[in-house]
């Protein structure tokens, strides 16, 4: 999943309404999510699978790209895991807490999907110890994501981290052949500033594509487009 110099991935996070999802099934999306933590983004596993049940159905009869789908968790335990990939067909679970490397591994191979890890800049220590920290997840992860330290929420706060910090992990990332994902905050304002200064291989928003914390279609348009225009014409 590793991207291309000249291909930005874009995870629009958070989905909930099946409209909304109609409205952007045509945008070059990589990556869907839907989140299964503890939200006021939160959905039904019945609610998710029907709309990925949509998502595919419509790229088939069209002839696109299928976007992939992750489900967002927060410290599951792996009854739920078992609970919700039971109904719905993720491609990606992504894990947004604690969660160890020996769960991280027992979901590749109990549902075989990708695991992406959430990194929450703010609760990690300094980037001299991230080999100590990330090591343990080598070869049990497939994405690695860093977004905002936000206790209460996890993520999807709208507040961006320092991204000072960036570098350290990329070059983690980058040793280790994982792709790098960056969220927090981001809008289709800031987005372009996030990638002039850091080479990623996708970025993740939610709360930046939103009007009174509903999904806006055309902050979502506006958003995938200025990426996709940037990579275009990177290098």
């Amino acid at each position: 999943m590793k991207a291309h110099s000249n291909r930005i991935m874009v995870k629009i996070c958070g989905l909930q309404d099946v409209e909304v999802l109609k409205s952007i099934v045509h945008l070059p999306i990589d990556l869907i999510g839907f989140v299964f933590a503890k939200s006021r983004r939160q959905v039904t596993a019945e609610q998710a699978g029907e709309m990925i049940r949509l998502l595919r159905a419509d790229d088939r009869a069209q002839g696109s790209h299928v976007p992939l789908t992750a489900g967002v968790f927060m410290n599951p335990s792996q009854e739920e895991l078992e609970l919700v990939l039971r109904e719905v067909p993720l491609d990606i679970v992504q894990l947004h807490g604690q969660e160890t490397p020996e769960l991280c591994q027992w979901v590749k191979q109990t549902f075989g999907v990708q695991v992406m890890k959430v990194i929450s800049i703010g609760s990690q220590p300094a980037d001299g110890g991230l080999d100590e920290t990330l090591l343990p997840y080598v070869g049990r992860i497939d994405i690695l994501m860093l977004d905002t330290f936000e206790p209460l929420v996890g993520g999807g706060s709208g507040h961006t981290f320092a991204w000072d910090r960036i570098p350290a992990y990329q070059e983690w990332a980058s040793a280790h052949d994982l792709p790098l994902l960056v969220a927090g905050g981001l809008n289709a304002d800031n987005v372009i500033e996030l990638l002039d200064g850091y080479r990623l291989d996708g970025v993740d928003v939610s709360s930046g594509v939103e009007t009174d914390g509903v999904k806006d279609v055309q902050k979502i348009t506006a958003f995938v487009e200025r990426v996709k225009f940037h990579a275009s014409n990177a290098g």
